[in-house]
């Protein structure tokens, strides 16, 4: 064997260290893309969408400029770059131009000086942010009768879901479970084939199916042996998220023997169209996305649904509203696609919400009125209460408990966290077999490496008569969520539950002087937990939700535009599954699973954005997000003001009074929303003149993101939403809003009501319209006293004919 020379191994090595220092970058260039372009390039007709509306990609107008454009990419980095130095990976050429390319930071800079280019920035990260919900939110009643009933929910609305793929085969999405599904002419994607089956990954329920890993390919993050290089879900985040918006109606949803209901989309005719850009261990890039975002517009889906948010902010973008991913998605508003995004996960902290900008629907999540709630009876007669979806043990029988750390068979394990009963093969099944097994609840549950599902199966292969899962402490952030299993079993979520089962375990255990057991006396007995409670007490905002105040950039400067926008459930909710999830250990291997989450909400509000889609076919986005926003409720079953989930002193939930921070508008009322009566329309232009007015924000950065600023609307808090914010209100402002009728014609009496620190005054105090007509009216705010606190109130538009109206007034008041 002949031995390589040093030279070449340094060569090799330089090659090797090179390559592993490039990045992939986002470029955007000078000229307009397909969505804006209105003529000028010699040759090349307009293509511009007018005012906000569909883009038709079939033309040949805009096939010739969109390949203009890739051209004009190709011929760049043919000009800056040898072949081979780089990799060119998307060209984006109809909401955004430019590309996404793999170079070195050394061409990022040389791509940075090149005339024609208006940015490069890194591409950075994202992370991933049901049966009895259609009847909590009244669709079955209420709403899907006056589309045709169940079977026409949704009819040809097509929803694009940015996600982690899709299990086709499962009946959610199964295009024979009704009447079938006929060909929809408007959208025009394209369905890849499973590599091993060769089968199409569509079938009528599912109209498109494409998957996108350039970048992830590129950053070395990309596993095809778990990640699948093809639309299939490899996570459960996608299946789960598509159909809770759009799956089959009436599904049985079956575990370990027991049915726990029928699964339903919101809008079970609508269509799915899957565009993969997000994966198992890693989450996603923002180029796949911002590729995956643009193919979804250019096929013509109604509806996207975007279960993702940034895991931290780019380095290079100075404000929240102003990155590749939000500029794609305004330019995604302007060709009429509605647009539903999560909040975020890292509630109940303020300034914690991860979609930002006005053009997105941000949806919160709120626990609905169904409870798990299960049982432990001890010997002394004390019942301790948690969570358990499991049956009961024997009726009418005790039986005695068993500590893991009590009943190892070797006394090294103890290293290996016992406890926690993830490993049978440490524990004496003889010791634990007819027995009741007491585990811990250690870290390893928050972090994934345990889980509920292992523990069961633990108790499981040792002939236990049930288990009980122990939490001594509760870290910042961890769900307690309920998960079926086919044993007896309990979590006592509450630590002062805890510490009452461990005193009465230890005083009733008696040991020798060595500290092993020489009798277990505890007894106890599981209670049946399968059924759940309806509480009137709902629905609340989940404690995990992302709260406001909204910031319009990385210092945290707060917005003049209220985040999230809308409440919708996101807890607890019961909806598809792969069979290759691994998103929740607790159903690995499952076809349905119960998870909770703002991803869990936003598609409820997709969901139903299609229902009203279906009415109100020509409804532009922003009328859309106005209608669901203004006839939402910020009372409870009981009549009552919303509350909010937070945490305590102890890290225990408690309840507290919500406010807008916390659900936005309020709790969707998807019924109510089908007839608002008025709409607050607002477009591309306006949403330009928000970015423009906006203190702060750079004009040079609207320029790289979207157009030159030339357009104003005088201030941020103008824009033409269903909200007010005035994050600085010093002395006196007036704000203006315009109502448009969709209704009858109607006389309109407006009043307002705000915190004691802020008076308000509307203008003028009542409004007519005629069908189609609009009216402005303002909104006067002015500072009584000066708090460190937020005051709140709300406007209300009241009809003669018996619509209502409301949007919330948010303002923190200073002395001038």
């Amino acid at each position: 064997m002949r031995t390589m020379g040093i030279g070449l191994i340094i060569v090799m090595l330089l090659c090797v260290l090179g390559s592993g220092l490039a990045e992939v970058y986002i470029v955007t260039m000078e000229g307009e893309p397909v969505i804006s372009y209105k003529g000028g390039v010699n040759g090349f007709e307009a293509t511009a969408v007018e005012s906000d509306g569909k883009l038709d990609t079939t033309s040949e107008m805009v096939t010739s400029y969109a390949r203009h454009l890739e051209k004009k990419h190709d011929m760049l980095l043919g000009m800056l770059f040898d072949h081979g130095s780089f990799k060119k990976l998307y060209s984006y050429r109809h909401l955004i131009n430019g590309f996404a390319v793999k170079i070195s930071p050394e061409q990022a800079e040389t791509l940075a000086g090149a005339p024609g280019v208006k940015s490069v920035e890194r591409d950075w990260k994202v992370k991933r942010l049901t049966t009895h919900t259609p009847q909590f939110l009244g669709l079955p009643t209420g709403v899907w009768p006056t589309g045709g009933g169940f079977d026409r929910a949704g009819e040809d609305i097509v929803i694009g879901f940015v996600d982690s793929g899709i299990y086709p085969h499962h009946p959610s999405f199964s295009g024979h479970h009704s009447e079938p599904y006929g060909p929809v002419a408007k959208y025009r994607g394209k369905c890849e084939e499973d590599s091993d089956t060769k089968r199409s990954f569509c079938n009528g329920k599912i109209i498109g199916a494409q998957h996108f890993a350039e970048a992830a390919k590129a950053a070395g993050a990309f596993n095809p042996a778990i990640d699948f290089d093809s639309p299939l879900d490899g996570d459960g985040h996608g299946s789960h998220t598509a159909s809770i918006a759009a799956g089959n109606n009436g599904i049985p949803v079956r575990m370990h023997g027991y049915e726990f209901g029928r699964a339903s989309g919101m809008a079970p005719r609508a269509r799915i169209a899957v565009y993969k850009a997000l994966y198992r261990l890693f989450g996603g890039f923002v180029a796949d996305v911002v590729a995956a975002i643009e193919q979804a517009v250019h096929d013509g889906v109604d509806i996207l649904n975007l279960s993702v948010g940034p895991n931290s902010p780019p380095a290079t973008t100075k404000t929240t509203f102003l990155n590749h991913f939000d500029a794609t998605l305004l330019a995604a508003a302007k060709a009429g696609v509605f647009v539903v995004q999560a909040s975020g996960n890292g509630g109940p902290s303020p300034k914690t919400v991860l979609s930002y900008s006005p053009w997105i629907t941000s949806v919160a999540a709120a626990v609905d009125d169904r409870r798990y709630k299960n049982h432990l009876i001890l010997g002394n007669g004390k019942i301790l209460s948690g969570i358990g979806l499991s049956p009961n043990t024997h009726a009418n029988r005790s039986f005695s408990m068993v500590s893991a750390n009590d009943v190892l068979l070797d006394s090294s394990a103890v290293r290996d966290s016992p406890s926690d009963c993830q490993r049978p093969e440490v524990l004496n099944k003889v010791m634990v077999e007819g027995n009741i097994l007491l585990c811990g609840y250690s870290f390893n549950f928050v972090l994934g490496s345990a889980s509920i599902k292992k523990v069961w199966e633990t108790a499981r292969s040792l002939g236990a008569a049930g288990f009980v899962l122990v939490v001594e402490n509760v870290s910042p952030g961890t769900k307690f969520d309920p998960v079926p299993i086919s044993i007896p079993g309990i979590l006592l979520t509450d630590v002062k539950k805890s510490m009452e089962l461990i005193d009465y375990y230890n005083i009733t255990t008696s040991r020798d002087w060595t500290g092993r057991v020489k009798s277990f006396k505890a007894i106890g007995s599981i209670g049946n937990g399968l059924k759940p409670i309806l509480h009137e007490s709902a629905p609340q905002v989940a404690v995990f939700s992302a709260r406001g105040p909204n910031i319009k950039d990385y210092s945290f400067q707060e917005a003049d535009m209220l985040k999230p926008d809308i409440l919708a459930p996101g807890s607890l909710i019961w909806a598809a599954w792969t069979p290759n999830g691994t998103d929740e250990p607790n159903y690995v291997g499952e076809g349905f699973a119960m998870i909770s989450g703002t991803s869990m909400a936003a598609p409820h509000i997709a969901g139903i954005a299609a229902l009203v889609k279906q009415k109100h076919p020509h409804w532009s986005p922003a009328a859309i997000k106005s209608a669901l926003m203004t006839t939402s409720s910020t009372l409870d079953r009981a009549e009552r003001p919303l509350k909010a989930q937070q945490y305590s002193g102890a890290e225990s939930i408690t309840l507290v009074q919500a406010t807008p921070f916390d659900y936005g508008s309020g709790h969707v009322n998807p019924r109510a929303a089908l007839d608002p009566g008025l709409i607050f329309d607002a477009g591309y232009q306006d949403y330009l003149g928000f970015l423009c007015t906006t203190p702060g924000v750079d004009k040079n950065e609207i320029r790289k993101h979207t157009t030159p600023c030339n357009y104003t609307i005088g201030h941020p808090s103008n824009l033409n939403t269903a909200s007010i914010t005035i994050s600085h209100l010093v002395g006196t402002q007036t704000v203006t809003r315009t109502v448009t009728n969709v209704a009858g014609e109607e006389t309109y009496t407006i009043t307002a009501r705000m915190a004691p620190e802020v008076a308000i005054e509307t203008n003028p105090p009542a409004i007519t319209l005629t069908p189609g007509s609009s009216r402005q009216f303002s909104v006067t705010l002015t500072v009584r006293s000066e708090t460190k606190a937020y005051s709140f109130g709300e406007v209300l538009l009241k009809g003669s004919r018996g619509h209502k109206v409301r949007i919330p007034v948010v303002t923190k008041g200073y002395r001038r």
